[in-house]
């Protein structure tokens, strides 16, 4: 067998692992909160991810993929040894599924992007030196680690601040929620629609002008909330229901807005994250069938299939432990309190995405779950567990990068 068959044969199992690692870890603390508050289970959980994830990644997920692949690293430093890269990139796709298969086994929701980019950075300073990394542009992508999660907390803090005024501190919870949810499905429909139109849709041919794309996305949003009502009108009411619990009758209808919200960062999620998997198999993949480094390469439709079934594959195996950590062992979630999370987390990981920036979903929806947790006091969070997550943060890049290090040299010694 030859090296180019070799390559591309590692490149889709090495992808695959990456991807699975993704779906065991990001998509199983995206989906953490919906299934933490019981407003999802599991199984549902997957069906969400297995729709919306693809379609993000599919329809959304270009942008961040040429990140990832182009932009940490100066490829043109590669020109003369194209075979360098395909080693990086194996590497990396090595180390990060590895650390991402550690992470889910202990229950800690680290970063994907943090991931890949240390393994990319890792091989690419050994390999070449520290001159072939774009330390400005690694600069950026750092900076916007601590931003996403500062932005989607206070997002979520003031979109919870937001249900506690207008519903749940008021004399008639019940009536409000009905009155003000649907308002609250129609800006998740609206924001998710306006994103897929501006950025999506170009990848498959088609545009709009900015006035069409408003008016189809407040189309998008109305339909959205109509199907949103329709489901809430068909839910029982039993006063009996709130002796227990003040609001379980207000959480009935919240958790048809958090069906909506969680298909909104499933597919704010796949625009976003994606790209870690596919992003480096794309590149291993040209660089083999070229011979060379190219600027630019068409992405085949086959990567993102490999890319969307190891996502929903790890998420349905290996994502429990990530679940329990984001859903009920920061602060005790119920589906308004979730909703905030998942609105503020997909409208954060949406507008980074739309600029071309990978952001960590993992540290934007932490975030929000923060900012929830502190609209209630700082008392209902477990400090403990947030101590944790942010140490592994912290380990994440060079667990990767050292990683990565290693799996460059073996496989450099295997085909050189």
């Amino acid at each position: 067998m030859d090296h180019v068959t070799i390559y591309i044969i590692l490149a889709g199992a090495l992808g695959l692992f990456m991807a699975w690692g993704i779906g065991a870890n990001d998509v199983a603390n995206a989906m953490g909160t919906a299934i933490g508050s019981k407003a999802l289970t599991l199984k549902q959980a997957v069906i969400i991810a297995a729709i919306f994830e693809f379609s993000g990644a599919f329809l959304a997920g270009g942008q961040v993929t040429s990140t990832i692949r182009k932009e940490i690293i100066d490829s043109s430093v590669f020109a003369d040894s194209p075979e360098l890269l395909i080693f990086g990139m194996l590497a990396s796709l090595t180390a990060a599924g590895i650390w991402l298969l550690i992470a889910s086994r202990a229950g800690w929701p680290v970063s994907t992007t943090h991931t890949i980019v240390g393994a990319i950075v890792g091989f690419a300073v050994v390999g070449l030196g520290m001159e072939a990394v774009h330390w400005g542009k690694v600069g950026n992508i750092v900076m916007s680690w601590i931003i996403s999660p500062i932005m989607s907390g206070t997002l979520a803090y003031f979109l919870f601040r937001s249900v506690q005024k207008l519903i749940l501190n008021t004399e008639n919870p019940l009536a409000n929620a009905k009155k003000y949810v649907p308002i609250y499905i129609f800006a998740t429909g609206f924001m998710i629609a306006l994103v897929t139109i501006f950025k999506g849709l170009k990848h498959i041919g088609l545009e709009f002008t900015p006035a069409q794309s408003y008016g189809i996305a407040v189309l998008v949003g109305l339909g959205i909330t109509g199907c949103g009502m329709f489901y809430i009108s068909r839910l029982n009411f039993d006063p009996a229901d709130d002796k227990d619990f003040h609001f379980a009758n207000v959480e009935k209808i919240f958790s048809v807005l958090m069906v909506v919200t969680a298909c909104a960062i499933a597919f704010a999620h796949g625009s976003n994250d994606v790209a870690n998997a596919v992003g480096p198999m794309a590149a291993v993949i040209s660089i083999a069938n070229e011979g060379m480094v190219t600027q630019k390469s068409a992405m085949p439709a086959w990567i993102l299939l490999v890319g969307g079934i190891g996502i929903v594959f790890g998420l349905a195996t290996y994502g429990k432990k990530v679940i329990a950590t984001v859903g009920s062992n920061i602060t005790e979630l119920t589906p308004s309190r979730g909703f905030a999370c998942l609105l503020a987390a997909s409208t954060t990981v949406v507008v980074a995405s739309s600029t071309g920036l990978p952001i960590s979903t993992t540290h934007t929806l932490v975030g929000a779950v923060l900012g929830v947790g502190l609209a209630r006091g700082i008392g209902a969070l477990n400090l403990s567990v947030v101590g944790t997550i942010f140490m592994s943060w912290v380990i994440t890049l060079p667990a990767g990068a050292l990683l990565s290090i290693f799996f460059f040299f073996f496989f450099k010694g295997i085909f050189s």
